[in-house]
């Protein structure tokens, strides 16, 4: 039963990230690395496709072994982040403490990213 359950989520993360390669502010490796985790517990073959594709396997890889985010995907993810942040301000016109809120744990976000290393060490 959990096998099933988390074949179906990674194959659900694994369709969202797909969709966020080509939908702005919608991540992408974030899906990904969610999908190999449900994977490395239901299909090691999803998995292993997944670890080793052309364009994805390097980046999930380095996030595996190293704990690694790419300085370019740092900066995306960060600007990523503010320009969220801008259009919900903007069509919103959220309160004061809502505001804060979401800037919080925007901030809290983006402190995680910056705190990730950028290279293997």
């Amino acid at each position: 039963m959990s096998r099933t359950l988390f074949l179906l989520l990674g194959l659900s993360f694994m369709a969202l990230g797909v969709v966020g390669a080509f939908v702005p502010l919608l991540p992408t490796t974030v899906f990904l690395i969610l999908a190999a985790g449900c994977f490395a517990r239901s299909s090691p073959r999803l998995e292993a496709w997944l670890m080793n594709h052309n364009r994805f396997g390097p980046t999930l890889r380095a996030w595996r072994e190293h704990g690694v985010i790419p300085r370019p995907a740092k900066v995306m993810a960060c600007a990523g982040m503010v320009f969220g942040f801008a259009v919900f301000f903007a069509a919103a016109h959220p309160q004061p403490w809502l505001a804060v809120a979401v800037a919080a744990a925007l901030a809290a976000c983006a402190a995680f990213v910056l705190s990730r290393p950028s290279v293997s060490r």
